[in-house]
Formats: C-alpha cells, sequence, structure tokens
C-alpha cells in the first residue's frame, strides 16, 4: 500500500522528546486527564464486593480477544500491511483495538509509523533516549507549551483515511471514545441483566458494576501498559538477534504479556513481515492467529519472514514507500 499524499497537512513542528524538566516549559496534555482518571476508576474494581473468581476468569477472557485489536489490527494488519483480510474481518479487528481506547486508527497509524521512520531519534513520538517514563507514558502526559500533541499526519496513514469509516473517526474525534463508552454501557448492561435473574436489579446493577469495571475499565489499563511496555521495555531490556539502527530489543516478559510483541528487535529487524517469531522457543500469539485466519481462508497475502521470503525465492516486500516504513 503506497501513501498517495503529495501535500502533508500543517501540523506543529515535533521537538525532541526530552522529558519536562519544569513546569514552566512543559503542561498537560488534553488525554492526561482521563489516562489517570482511568487509572483511579481501574483501582474501584477491588473493592471487596468485586473480587471473585467470575470477574477473574472474565478479565483474562477479555484481554485474551480485545488485546488482539491491537497487536493483530491496528499494528500488523493496518500499519505494516502484512496481510490482507476481507473488509468485515478487518472491521472486527478494528472493533476490538477501539475497545481498548488507544485512538482512532490513523492517529495510531501515523504514530507508529512516525516511530519505525525515526526510531531512537528526535522525531521519534516515544524514545527511551529521553527517560524510560517519558517512552512509557510520558509522551501521552505531557508537551510543550504551545505545542499540538502528535496529531494524525496523513503523510503516515493517506492509506487509512482513504476509508471512510477510519475518515469519519477523523473528522468527529470524539467517536472513538463514543464506541468504547457505548461497550462499555454494553458490558455493565449484560452483567445486569444476567445477575437479575436470581438476586433484585438494585444488587444486580452492582455486581454489574463489578463486571464492568474488571472487564472493560481493568482491562483497559492493563493493555494500555502492555502496549506501553513495548514503547520503553522492548528499546531498554533485552537481548538483540539484529543489529538495528536504534536500541530495539527483544524482551520475553513483554512477548508473553502481548501476544508476541515483546520480541521488538525481530520487529525492527523486519517490519513488513506478520511475524516477530525468528527462533523456535520465540512465540508469537497474533502470527499463529494470522496461521488460523489463513488456514480459514479470511487471510491471504501473509507476508512471512524476510529469511524465508529470501529462501523462497520470493520478491520482497519493500518495508518503505515514499520514505515511510510500513
Amino acid at each position: 500500500m503506497t501513501a498517495t499524499d503529495q501535500s502533508p497537512p500543517q501540523v506543529a513542528e515535533h521537538q525532541s522528546p526530552d522529558p519536562p524538566c519544569d513546569h514552566e516549559s512543559y503542561q498537560l496534555t488534553e488525554i492526561a486527564i482521563p489516562i489517570i482518571g482511568m487509572h483511579v476508576l481501574a483501582l474501584l474494581a477491588f473493592i471487596p464486593d468485586f473480587i471473585t473468581w467470575t470477574n477473574v476468569s472474565l478479565l483474562a477472557i477479555t484481554l485474551l480477544i480485545f488485546s488482539n485489536g491491537i497487536t493483530l489490527g491496528y499494528h500488523r494488519l493496518l500499519t505494516h500491511r502484512s496481510l490482507r483480510v476481507p473488509k468485515w474481518v478487518e472491521y472486527f479487528y478494528v472493533g476490538l483495538a477501539l475497545c481498548c481506547l488507544q485512538e482512532s486508527p490513523a492517529k495510531w497509524v501515523s504514530t507508529h509509523r512516525r516511530h519505525h521512520n525515526h526510531s531512537d531519534e528526535p522525531d521519534d513520538p516515544h524514545s527511551p533516549t529521553a527517560s524510560f517514563l517519558w517512552s512509557h507514558v510520558g509522551w501521552l502526559l505531557w508537551k510543550r507549551k504551545g505545542q499540538h500533541e502528535f496529531r494524525t499526519d496523513n503523510r503516515y496513514c493517506a492509506d487509512i483515511v482513504s476509508d471512510p469509516f477510519y475518515a469519519l473517526m477523523e473528522k468527529y474525534p470524539d467517536l472513538p471514545a463514543g464506541i468504547y463508552l457505548i461497550h462499555a454501557f454494553a458490558f455493565w448492561l449484560a452483567a445486569t441483566a444476567i445477575f437479575w435473574i436470581d438476586i433484585s436489579f438494585g444488587a444486580a446493577a452492582w455486581q454489574g458494576l463489578g463486571v464492568m469495571l474488571w472487564c472493560v475499565v481493568l482491562r483497559t489499563v492493563m493493555v494500555w501498559h502492555f502496549s506501553w511496555s513495548v514503547n520503553s521495555l522492548t528499546h531498554c531490556f533485552g537481548y538483540q538477534n539484529y543489529q538495528t539502527s536504534d536500541h530495539s530489543r527483544n524482551n520475553w516478559l513483554v512477548a508473553l504479556l502481548s501476544n508476541g510483541e515483546g520480541w521488538h528487535n525481530n520487529h525492527h529487524h523486519d517490519p513488513a513481515s506478520a511475524s516477530v517469531q525468528h527462533k523456535w522457543w520465540e512465540f508469537d500469539p497474533t502470527y499463529l492467529q494470522i496461521r488460523i485466519l489463513k488456514r480459514l481462508g479470511l487471510a491471504t497475502h501473509v507476508i512471512a519472514p524476510r529469511q524465508v521470503r529470501h529462501h523462497a525465492g520470493e520478491q520482497r516486500k519493500p518495508a518503505c514507500q515514499d520514505g515511510v516504513v510500513r
């Protein structure tokens, strides 16, 4: 997929991502308070009435399901175009991602492609060369005074905003948050209805709140930190299979928590590949799911790792098109 926008939009000049040193030069971003608020709400999940094996089990299940929206949907499908799927399958995974509250598809793709094009350089949105905390969450919380946060940039996502559904979310930037709130309400409503079969409505609504806190709020915060750990931990701690131009590392713990995304040095070595498993023990659950989709006839043009492509004599998909890493 080639970006076709030859006239990039006017965007704020991105400064070196140095962490804030004083209150005079930096201020909170518009999303800082919601991020902090979600962490506070997540603590309510640990009210004694809500700590049940049912909620713990549902948390584990929803983590496994919804996190695929980020790893498979936003990352390998939209950002790197490592496979092709029918549009309804694409929208399904994007829907899962929207329920993780990690921005619109275009903005997520724009930020990640910028990261690949400027990895651990001044224009990297979340480089740990500034500080570990900055790369983990600081870049989302702080901005220089007078400077906008990283915006959706058509230079990095022209192929995404050409889709009417994704363009709609750029036209109405509150739409992703609205979708998230609807899915949160749906969890509460469904749980309340089930509990209401055996107990009073008031008690059912209270227990439904517990389900919503565990399966939506706490799950969202956990997926946030799993995703942020790819930005921070895997650029600081771990081993390298390849000498890349950045500080990317393979980290088994992050890989375990993020459906394989922790094999980050492998990914930066070959971002076009649908798989980040370059050694037999570097398990990549996201790629396993892609293989299942392919077996079901729902995924085609799956890009194998570089060494497999070369061994098979296949034409390598360019990892960089129009100056933008895909």
